[in-house]
């Protein structure tokens, strides 16, 4: 069996989650790579950050109390809508969105890559506190959108890039985010019911794949290496896969191709063809 060959009882559908300041317009090219094999992409922007990304940009205000909760639900939504469990994609907070949807249950195999941290990791390097300084800087702003500036964007995702090919990957992609994940995020490990918590224990979820980055400056791969070590508890499927030249931008980054197909060949090889049946007894 091929790569891309599905047996049966695997997933023909896949949900993909994008990050923090972007939409889910960034991942146009793995829904074409992955449409052309035969695939159902679901690629669906955060609530509120659906429709024109220029009219986003200049009014945010939408989006300025969206937290880590509403957004899960909203995936958890479309993912519980379908007929069969898919596979559960998210690139950086959108990874830790995927982690926490197969916590709940749901998916028939998830890869996370980047992820922002989950409750329980106390240790974030100098790099990833300042690729979130826009957002943490002012305690006061913690209810609204703040977008990146170029030279924030060139250092947080794309610092493979000289700042001029940076420039057009954020006039094309970059849009404000809400801060209020960030301080979530951040916060965390002080509040005993964060939003980013998950059972790491939990040895019903489905499989999990975790991506890191060598160059990452927002998620170093110090920091997804922690997430794996923390899912690693659970004798459910986890794994570990790092890519020593990849930055923030993978999803976007030249060689994505090889990202993307690695990806998809994990998550068909793991995927829990039971996912179906825990699902069904769990809404009954």
């Amino acid at each position: 069996m091929t790569t891309f060959e599905r047996g049966d009882g695997t997933p023909d559908t896949i949900v993909l989650i994008h990050g923090l300041w972007l939409t889910a317009s960034s991942w146009e090219r793995w829904v074409e790579r992955y449409t052309s094999r035969g695939y159902r992409v679901i690629a669906r922007s955060w609530p509120g950050m659906e429709g024109d990304i220029e009219q986003l940009r200049r009014d945010p205000s939408g989006i300025t109390g969206l937290g880590v909760a509403e957004i899960v639900d909203h995936y958890a939504r479309i993912v519980g809508d379908l007929e069969q469990p898919p596979i559960i994609m998210g690139h950086s907070f959108g990874g830790l969105i995927t982690e926490i949807l197969l916590d709940r249950g749901l998916g028939a195999a998830g890869v996370a890559m980047d992820p922002a941290p989950v409750k329980g990791i106390f240790v974030l390097p100098f790099a990833s506190l300042k690729s979130a300084l826009p957002a943490l800087k002012n305690p006061f702003r913690q209810h609204e959108a703040v977008a990146l500036t170029p030279e924030q964007f060139h250092y947080g995702f794309t610092n493979h890039l000289s700042a001029e090919e940076s420039l057009p990957v954020y006039e094309r992609f970059a849009v404000p985010g809400p801060n209020h994940v960030l301080f979530q995020a951040s916060l965390a490990n002080f509040n005993p019911h964060a939003a980013t918590t998950v059972n790491f224990a939990n040895d019903e979820r489905a499989p999990l794949l975790l991506i890191g980055g060598g160059r990452d400056h927002t998620v170093p791969a110090s920091v997804t290496r922690a997430n794996f070590e923390l899912f690693n508890q659970s004798p459910a499927v986890t794994e570990y896969k790092e890519y020593p030249e990849r930055t923030h931008w993978t999803i976007g980054q030249d060689g994505w191709e090889d990202v993307a197909d690695f990806a998809l060949g994990w998550a068909t090889e793991h995927a829990t063809p039971l996912a179906s049946t825990r699902r069904e007894a769990q809404a009954s």
